[in-house]
């Protein structure tokens, strides 16, 4: 395929997955104080009780421009193939001194891991509370891009460095992480200029990169021992299929399998866009672990 017909393609997928109208969530609740502690739940629908629970961590690159409502497609189609969803805000980048950027910032440190954090340390009371009739004890986490990022990182909380303010004394209790097209791997991600220098902003000055990856990169937070798959169109071109590949090969050599589910011809948006045949594909990756 040449380079024009790619992008033709990339750009149709894109608009697919934009042009669905935001899904109102059932319930929300705040995890803290700041506008952007939020979490949004999507009962199971047709009343089912005792389902598994999907944590969902929207991408964008961690920008301020993409929030939660791009993903509540994805959440409703989640939710109507028998899950409960939790879908999570968080705090993105915007114009800190330490991150200067031309346009929107990617991520802000260390609130968007403190949030992350603080969101999946709340979720079991929330849970309770919003969603009482939801199987708690079955819990996956998903994210799409960025969002795949966190979701990687969210299980791997018990790996991080002594001293990390996020560090877990033991491993979370989840059933595994679907992350689909993650950034997982921060150094393939700055050669490959991944979202504009996304991973750069992320991290903060080029003197902080290397210390701040040891506890945000998921490639540098193995083995977790959580069961985890990775989910990616190998005609990418926002998160290129190599960036998936080198989480998997460092997985590998820290001992730990990762799945690799590669959808041939498809790219970015079509693993959360519910009118696409790989979001079907990424249902059956969740229900996997969950069931």
């Amino acid at each position: 395929m040449s380079d024009s017909a790619a992008r033709e393609r990339d750009a149709a997928e894109t608009e697919s997955a934009f042009s669905h109208p935001a899904v109102p969530p059932d319930g929300s609740a705040a995890y803290g104080g700041h506008p952007d502690q939020v979490i949004d739940f999507y009962a199971p629908r047709g009343g089912r009780t005792g389902a598994p629970v999907v944590v969902l961590l929207h991408g964008g690159a961690w920008r301020a421009p993409y929030d939660r409502a791009h993903v509540s497609p994805f959440a409703d189609f989640l939710a109507r193939r028998g899950f409960a969803v939790a879908s999570v805000e968080y705090r993105r980048g915007s114009e800190l001194p330490q991150q200067r950027g031309s346009g929107p910032v990617a991520g802000r440190w260390p609130e968007t891991f403190d949030d992350v954090a603080a969101a999946m340390d709340a979720l079991p009371e929330l849970l309770a509370r919003e969603l009482p009739s939801a199987d708690g004890r079955r819990i996956v986490v998903t994210g799409h891009s960025a969002g795949g990022q966190l979701a990687l990182w969210a299980a791997a909380r018990h790996v991080l460095p002594e001293g990390s303010p996020w560090r877990l004394p033991r491993p979370p209790a989840l059933r595994g992480v679907v992350a689909l097209a993650p950034i997982a791997d921060f150094a393939s991600a700055a050669a490959l200029d991944v979202c504009s220098g996304a991973v750069g902003q992320l991290l903060g000055p080029a003197e902080d990169f290397a210390g701040r990856s040891a506890y945000a990169d998921p490639s540098r937070l193995l083995p977790t021992g959580i069961a985890t798959v990775v989910v990616q169109g190998t005609t990418d071109l926002t998160v290129p299929v190599a960036v998936s590949e080198a989480f998997v090969d460092t997985a590998a050599k820290e001992g730990e399998t990762v799945g690799l589910t590669l959808l041939p011809d498809v790219g970015h948006f079509p693993l959360i866009d519910p009118a696409a045949d790989a979001c079907a594909v990424v249902a059956e990756e969740i229900a996997q672990l969950a069931w």
